[in-house]
């Protein structure tokens, strides 16, 4: 009995231990959002290298070089759709664990990360099963043509192959950062992209494998990312850990997960919606090699939006922790410093792109056709870019604060409700041709960023002007 009663008291004693560990609601509020946003948006960096790499050295092979960029590009939708489902479990399940942890229910936190992980897994295995049985004639809808798609086919059936890698490298990453350790997060995607770096130019070059080379590269290199995450949630430095009794499935639990997970998931589902009408509708109106130039600016996107998108996901664990402790005030003040900072540096890189388009296009191909084209195209596209951080604050603090409803919408609204009908309108509109094309992001950052970030402080700021003792947090 009374080794009993010690044994007790000792698992609460390091529970508690484990509770005042990254607690957010202590302390600076920007501090508390800096400590995760410096490694994380690194850590987004390093991550997005992964393809960006690939896209680099394939831009540069002696053969084809934008043919093979092309059917690179081509891949992206399929990809986004792999990244689609590690987000609907990794962003859905992760922002849960911060409430729960912030009203110190631990055991639920566990069991919420247990079942994402198991759907992470078995949706991975659909996704790799399906992908390869109907690759194909997506890719062809996707806009590929006879000359493109020996590339595009070459690179997809071995990424889908490693599908369940990438949507534990993705997904369960989220986990480790909710929990405050964003220096493990960072060193997650380090690994990864180290290696993906080592591996392209002997797959790719040495071995002469072209862009299969860059796919194996890819895989192998998530495969090491997803075996770190595991040792990690795994062992004892975790607060949180990932073990056997969390993997049964709970009904209610998987939907509340799946629920605020579909933000993320309808994020990526609708990039590559958008990602498919862009590339179908520019292969009819100016052929492959502006399927190549819209290769170039998804990738120049990537970059350029790190660490806004850095930021914005550092500081949903610190308002979502905070709104579950009931501390109001903070996420106020979270809510400010995150719109402002995002604003200010979404602005400077809008006038970087701008007025150096060419500096920016070279770095992934040199060939003289898709360099002159691609100028007026990114200066096009990202007109206006600062209003994209309007959309990217909002939504962070719907998914924080568990109000699935309106970060589901606001998902969709931008990019199926505006973007899609101005691709298929604005070519033929005053025959404006590949340029009304291009022209569709920016009116969707301008419309989409006011109606999501508008909609935000009408219907969250009322709600923490309560006092935190007054009113118990509550979801949509």
């Amino acid at each position: 009995m009374a080794s009993n009663r010690k044994k007790n008291s000792d698992e609460k004693k390091r529970a508690n231990d484990k509770r005042i560990i990254n607690d957010f609601s202590k302390g600076s509020i920007i501090k508390n959002i800096l400590s995760l946003a410096l490694p994380m948006t690194l850590a987004q960096l390093i991550n997005v290298l992964y393809n960006i790499v690939d896209r680099i050295y394939i831009g540069r092979i002696p053969k084809d070089a934008t043919m093979a960029l092309t059917g690179l590009g081509l891949c992206l939708p399929i990809i986004s759709m792999v990244i689609a489902f590690a987000n609907l479990f990794g962003m859905g399940g992760a922002p849960l664990c911060s409430i729960e942890r912030g009203r110190g229910n631990d055991q639920e936190a566990e069991a919420i990360m247990g079942n994402s992980f198991v759907m992470m897994v078995l949706c991975g295995l659909t996704l790799t099963l399906l992908g390869l049985l109907l690759k194909r004639p997506m890719l062809y809808l996707f806009g590929a043509s006879d000359a493109t798609i020996s590339y595009a086919d070459s690179y997809i059936t071995i990424y889908l192959l490693g599908s369940v890698f990438v949507m534990i490298g993705l997904g369960m990453n989220s986990f480790i950062n909710s929990q405050g350790f964003g220096k493990i997060g960072m060193l997650t995607v380090l690994l990864g992209a180290v290696s993906n770096i080592i591996l392209d130019p002997v797959f790719i070059f040495v071995l002469d494998l072209g862009v299969q080379g860059a796919a194996w590269a890819t895989i192998l290199s998530q495969g090491l990312s997803a075996l770190w995450i595991l040792r990690f949630l795994t062992g004892d430095k975790a607060i949180l850990r990932l073990q056997k009794k969390a993997f049964r499935l709970k009904r209610q639990r998987v939907l509340s997960i799946i629920g605020l997970g579909l933000s993320g998931f309808t994020m990526s589902i609708t990039n590559s919606l958008v990602q498919i009408m862009y590339n179908a509708s520019l292969a009819r109106y100016g052929g492959d090699i502006y399927v190549g130039i819209m290769t170039v600016i998804n990738s120049v996107r990537e970059v350029v939006s790190l660490p806004i998108s850095g930021l914005t996901n550092s500081a949903q664990p610190v308002m979502g922790y905070n709104y579950g402790a009931g501390q109001y005030k903070r996420v106020k003040k979270a809510i400010l410093f995150m719109s402002i900072v995002s604003v200010c540096y979404t602005t400077v890189m809008w006038s970087f792109v701008h007025g150096f388009p060419e500096f920016f296009i070279q770095i992934f191909n040199h060939e003289g056709d898709l360099v002159s084209s691609g100028i007026p195209a990114m200066q096009i596209y990202y007109f206006g870019f600062f209003m994209m951080s309007l959309q990217f604050a909002g939504q962070s603090v719907f998914v924080a604060l568990g109000k699935s409803k309106n970060a589901v919408f606001f998902s969709i609204f931008r990019k199926v409700i505006i973007v899609v009908p101005l691709i298929l309108i604005l070519p033929g509109f005053f025959h404006l041709g590949v340029n009304g094309i291009f022209m569709a992001e920016p009116i969707s950052n301008f419309v989409g960023g006011l109606a999501c970030f508008g909609t935000m402080l009408a219907k969250v700021w009322p709600e923490l002007q309560n006092s935190p003792q007054t009113k118990a947090p509550t979801s949509n």
